[in-house]
């Protein structure tokens, strides 16, 4: 046999094995290739090999990149052979073989073989480069997070298997955190938040998977015996930016998943935990939320609400109910409130049974819509009627936010009915957190050019209100009835004490300002005391269907009790 033929034989083993290893797509397996292109380099007498792969061209003519130097045996070396291809992304993989200084040149034969071996490396690295990308692009975001696919394929892959028992799974949202974006900038918002982000991987390890679902809410399964740590994380933790540092809050939906635990889809987890996080932002013990079964039954209700409402709303069983606003200097009817009721065969459902569910989607703005164009229609009827109308009031959820075209439809509404723009208020609550102040200053501001009123409600009860005040021109302040004294022994309690100081400031800043709530004739005593004009609550009246209120209209005043 020849040494050519032996030579041969061995290459084809060798190339064979290769491409094997190559076009493994379940490993990938770099120690094995180096370990077959040394014994190649060896077998044509190469004194190294050098493979690199570049991401961009500037990398390449910056000398980044990562550089595999397979196979160097020590010997001072020329370039025997250089071979480049750029991908359709502006990938660069080029791969170098050099041989011992004044060495035999390669024959013909040798050349065509190592050449088809380099030619079989740069498709490897490109082919791997560009399904790196491809995967990068499918469970990465724009801003480098990974995302609810990635978050989605480790469970399903988790469950296969079945070793998703006994870890915990985590939705968290930061609380507040445009407060952060509007006090430092965007720029600033974004490397506090990657830097949370990063110390909560650091503490969920390798096990778990951590993942953005968009804006700041994020998700995460961890090991059991992490868990704690990661939760005190999330209940606060410091980062430190500029020389200073930030404090991170989170609300925290958990779902503890028990031993041998299963599931039909990777969706239970997932909504679980959103719905364990949502309610975690609107109360719990330190905003934290556990998923239980009581949840559960809380969740399904509101899918029947949610799936009712489309019906419901074409039938017009969503029906206005107005609660008059009251001077308590004059008694003169000053104002009304609209308030839902959904009235479905006869019977009245609360607002708490299904205004949650519908905030959880843009139903709640569908819902919002359709109050402001009930009023409207009559307000005009009203007006036709020879009555005395009153400014209106109607109660506007803060996912209208992202609907750039809710001041026009507001406008659209209201002038499809002729109704004079100083009749409609729009409020809108500040126990809210997820949405931009500027959204909802130019909202506010744009109202306002129209002539329309517009009213912060319940003030006092929400983390921003001194910022919301503060940054936004207001026409009303609604006081929460927390404020209020529950009973005549607290006339000099801490309540009325906050109060009058809301007071004092809504009239400093030029706003109107209405308690709410008001229920007692010591509470109304409170408002007197402390220049408070305007009163809304059951000491007057009740929310009051359209023809109760109507009788309100006509009679115009209120007996006031001194």
């Amino acid at each position: 046999m020849t040494d050519n033929t032996k030579t041969e034989a061995r290459f084809t083993v060798l190339f064979r094995q290769l491409i094997t290893v190559c076009t493994d797509n379940e490993k990938t397996d770099i120690v094995r290739i180096e370990n077959i292109l040394n014994e190649m380099s060896v077998l044509f007498r190469l004194s190294r090999t050098e493979i690199c792969n570049y991401r961009t061209p500037e990398e390449e003519k910056n000398g980044g990149g990562d550089v595999i130097c397979s196979y160097d045996n020590g010997t001072e070396h020329e370039l025997a052979i250089s071979m480049r291809v750029e991908t359709s992304v502006m990938s660069i993989t080029t791969v170098n073989v050099y041989m011992t200084s004044g060495s035999e040149p390669l024959s013909a034969y040798e050349r065509e073989r190592v050449e088809l071996v380099m030619r079989t490396l740069v498709s490897y690295v490109s082919r791997k480069r560009l399904r790196e990308l491809t995967e990068r692009l499918a469970l990465y975001d724009d801003s480098g997070y990974r995302n609810q696919r990635s978050f989605w394929n480790y469970i399903a892959k988790k469950l296969a298997c079945g070793r998703l028992g006994g870890k915990v799974a985590i939705c968290y949202n930061l609380m507040h955190y445009s407060l952060v974006n509007q006090e430092l900038g965007r720029k600033a918002g974004d490397i506090i938040m990657r830097r949370h982000y990063n110390g909560v991987g650091k503490l969920v390890g390798d096990d778990g998977c951590h993942a953005r679902l968009g804006g700041d809410n994020f998700v995460l399964i961890v090991s059991a015996d992490k868990s704690e740590k990661v939760i005190n994380y999330l209940t606060e933790a410091i980062i430190p930016y500029d020389g200073d540092s930030v404090r991170i809050e989170a609300s925290i939906g958990i779902f503890v998943m028990p031993d041998g635990y299963a599931a039909d889809d990777p969706g239970d987890v997932l909504s679980n935990i959103i719905a364990a996080s949502r309610a975690a932002q609107t109360g719990g013990k330190e905003h934290i939320v556990y998923y239980n079964d009581e949840l559960l039954a809380s969740r399904e209700k509101n899918m029947r609400v949610q799936k009712a409402f489309p019906e419901a709303l074409e039938n017009r069983e969503f029906h206005v109910y107005y609660q008059p606003k009251v001077n308590i200097e004059t008694g003169e009817l000053s104002g009304a409130e609209a308030l839902c009721r959904w009235i479905k065969h006869g019977k009245v459902i609360p607002p708490l049974d299904f205004i949650p569910a519908l905030e959880e989607t843009t139903d709640i703005c569908r819902l919002d819509f359709y109050m402001l164009e009930r009023v409207c229609i009559d307000l005009r009827r009203w007006l036709d009627e020879g009555r005395r109308i009153v400014r209106t009031s109607v109660n506007f959820s803060r996912k209208h936010m992202m609907n750039k075209d809710m001041l026009e439809k507001i406008i659209s509404i209201t002038d499809k009915y002729n109704i004079p723009h100083k009749y409609i208020e729009i409020e809108l609550t500040e126990t809210t957190t997820d949405v931009e102040f500027l959204d909802l200053k130019r909202v506010v501001g744009g109202l306002q050019q129209q002539g329309i009123c517009t009213s912060v409600d319940d003030f006092g009860i929400g983390y921003s209100s001194l910022n919301l005040i503060r940054a936004i021109p207001w026409n009303v302040l609604k006081v929460d009835k927390s404020f209020l004294p529950m009973d005549e022994d607290e006339s000099d309690s801490v309540r009325s004490i906050m109060f009058r100081h809301v007071v004092a400031m809504a009239r400093e800043l030029g706003l109107e300002c209405i308690a709410e709530g008001v229920e007692t004739g010591a509470q109304l005593e409170v408002l007197r005391e402390n220049g408070c004009e305007t009163a809304q609550g059951y000491y007057f009246d009740r929310p009051l269907p359209v023809n109760e209120f109507e009788n309100r209209l006509d009679m115009q005043h209120y007996s006031i009790k001194r």
